[in-house]
């Protein structure tokens, strides 16, 4: 027997496990929010079941998980980060081959307008523009002066409050009757949506996607006829300062998966499966609404969408990860 085979067979071996545990350990951000934490146990569960990573979840949150994956390389990814608060310092971690943009988290971008009920629209077609919405604005009554017409804002202090208000004034709302109304917070908010819902009445004002209420509550995003101009929105809409805003609708917000460059050159399979994993806002938001109604955090929700949502999942991976998961399951 040639000397060498047993070497060879041992060089062999070890090449093969270094293959099957490549992945290693990986560390994943999850943040304080529903559609993050529950995107963040969907990977972890994934990883660990189907690529056989050591997969482990850490806290995060948007600006401190971004600028520790470009200082220190850790956490190796970050399942739902929205890029456009820290978008030059992401960019500077890609040219510099510290990160890497894997994908898509919401295949949409994040959502923003001004909304009204479905059922409004089905009585009057016309308010899905915003002149429907301002022939008809003495419907809306003010919650406290009927002689005024409602448009529920931003609550104080949210950067969304900018933004509503520049396009409040863009469309000159307050002509047609209006008065910014103040919800107080977000729960005022989504409560105020609730009530109106419940009751059948007119609703009108600010809200965003992916939330548990767009899940619930069938609504239609008003179109304002001026298409969108990112150029205005970045320098006018969301600035305070801004003396003259004109109308556009809102972009969409880009909602990335970000990975460390060490792992996605490590791991180049798992790194794929980022680069395919993604959430319509659709199907975000009646996920977000069964979490809500049933209380569940991002691990309970996991596996109520990996046992109910296999036709969207499954897409995501290989036929052999699909039935590591499943067995799993």
């Amino acid at each position: 027997m040639n000397y060498k085979t047993p070497l060879l067979l041992a060089i062999s071996a070890m090449a093969m496990n270094a293959n099957a545990s490549e992945c290693g350990k990986v560390t994943i951000a999850d943040m304080n929010w529903s559609s993050a934490s529950l995107i963040a146990n969907i990977d972890r569960f994934i990883l660990e079941h189907g690529y056989d990573c050591d997969a482990e979840l850490i806290p995060g949150d948007t600006m401190p998980t971004g600028t520790s994956m470009i200082e220190k390389g850790q956490p190796d990814v970050a399942p739902e980060l929205w890029s456009n608060s820290l978008k030059d310092a992401l960019d500077k971690g890609v040219e510099e081959k510290r990160l890497r943009y894997a994908g898509k988290a919401l295949v949409d971008g994040g959502e923003e307008g001004f909304w009204v009920p479905s059922y409004l629209v089905e009585k009057y077609p016309e308010m899905k523009t915003i002149e429907g919405v301002e022939k008809h604005a003495k419907l809306f009554k003010h919650p406290e002066d009927p002689d005024k017409s409602a448009f529920y804002s931003c609550p104080a202090g949210w950067n969304c409050q900018i933004s509503a208000g520049n396009l409040f004034k863009a469309m000159k709302l307050d002509e047609a009757g209006f008065v910014i109304v103040d919800p107080g917070s977000a729960a005022g908010l989504s409560g105020s949506i609730a009530k109106a819902y419940e009751r059948q009445e007119p609703w009108f004002g600010y809200y965003w996607a992916p939330t548990a209420v767009l899940g619930k509550y069938n609504m239609v995003k008003v179109d304002f006829g001026s298409g969108i101009n990112e150029e205005e929105f970045v320098k006018c809409t969301t600035n305070s300062e801004c003396e003259s805003p004109k109308t556009t609708m809102y972009p969409p917000s880009p909602v990335h998966t970000i990975t460390t460059e060490k792992f996605a050159a490590r791991s180049p399979e798992t790194y794929e499966y980022f680069t395919k994993r993604g959430f319509t806002n659709a199907d975000m938001n009646q996920i977000l609404a069964w979490m809500e109604d049933n209380q569940a955090d991002g691990e309970e929700a996991m596996f109520y969408f990996l046992e109910e949502y296999p036709q969207i999942w499954q897409q995501w991976v290989p036929q052999d990860v699909v039935k590591k998961v499943q067995n799993a399951l």
